[in-house]
């Protein structure tokens, strides 16, 4: 039972982070719309070095001003012939239809690459974590010691860190090389599962840099369970402590009903409440479920239209 139990969670690691894992020393990933502007090795202070891909789209002109969307797992968003399941976001398709259509206005994507073995040290929020008990912190961060196969935190949980590097490094290296809108009503965060909670903790902690966001597959559980977790309750403190102004922000989760998004629908919806008694309403935050969906790039490709729409949509 023990060894049973431990190859479950083998694998649902493997699942996990396998929607992540970042192909070194194969070529650059292609956009087949718009155009791809790599940056590998992007350095800061804060964290180590990794690639940033900027999407620009059709028709970019360094005349105009674009919104700008940072996303997390860079290197997951453009060309599937690139990653290790051959399957990817399709930002470029999905964001170029959606501009030709004048469903949303032209603007930028910002994909952060992840360093796979560190993702979950930098995607953890940090406040969260550290109002855990010191005895639980401490068995996730030795876990890693004990038993790699199943471990998560290969390092000390360093999010802030990661959000300092987005907000002081590498925001305004996009605003002096690109032609943006540098306002927090024209600056977005999104990505999925640790992403999701990522992009939650960075519009809640530098409110006035972001004006959006789009958690996707929001990894409420921290880990792989639910029985005798703390994680999701932290999680959802912080929420109600420190979201941002509906008047001025705008919020978008989602979940589907298989693999580990399972296990989500409980806790978005001690978000939902949270959410509407802060006050957000339809116009600031949306929750959908999606029946049958999985976690997984396709998943979140066939719906990615609807966040870009509600946060980039073209009556703004």
């Amino acid at each position: 039972m023990k060894k049973n139990k431990q190859l479950f969670l083998t694998v649902l690691k493997a699942i996990f982070l396998g929607c992540v894992c970042f192909q070194s020393g194969f070529a650059q990933p292609q956009a087949s719309q718009g155009k791809l502007d790599i940056r590998e090795n992007f350095p800061s202070k804060f964290i180590q070095a990794r690639g940033v891909a900027v999407w620009l789209p059709e028709g970019y002109d360094k005349n105009q001003k674009y919104p700008v969307l940072y996303m997390h797992d860079g290197q997951m968003l453009f060309d599937s012939t690139y990653t290790w399941n051959k399957q990817e976001w399709g930002v470029d398709e999905v964001a170029s239809k959606l501009i030709a259509d004048k469903k949303t206005l032209p603007f930028i994507v910002v994909g952060i690459y992840n360093i796979s073995e560190r993702r979950h040290s930098e995607y953890f929020p940090q406040k969260p974590f550290e109002s855990l008990a010191k005895p639980y912190r401490d068995s996730l961060v030795q876990q890693a010691r004990r038993n790699p196969n199943t471990a998560l935190f290969a390092t000390e949980v360093q999010s802030d860190k990661y959000l300092r590097f987005l907000v002081e490094e590498l925001k305004p290296f996009i605003d002096q090389n690109y032609a943006t809108r540098k306002d927090r009503a024209n600056t977005f965060i999104a990505g999925s599962s640790m992403g999701g909670l990522i992009s939650m903790y960075a519009i809640c902690e530098y409110p006035d840099v972001f004006g959006g966001a789009a958690c996707l597959s929001t990894h409420w559980v921290g880990t792989f369970t639910v029985q005798n977790n703390p994680i999701p309750d932290a999680f959802l403190n912080y929420l109600q402590a420190h979201l941002p102004s509906p008047k001025t922000h705008k919020i978008y989760f989602d979940f589907g009903t298989e693999t580990l998004d399972a296990l989500y629908e409980p806790f978005q919806q001690k978000a939902d409440v949270i959410m509407q008694k802060m006050g957000y309403t339809d116009s600031s935050w949306k929750t959908i479920k999606f029946t049958g969906e999985d976690h997984s790039e396709k998943a979140w490709k066939k719906r990615l239209h609807i966040p870009l729409i509600f946060l980039l949509g073209s009556e703004k």
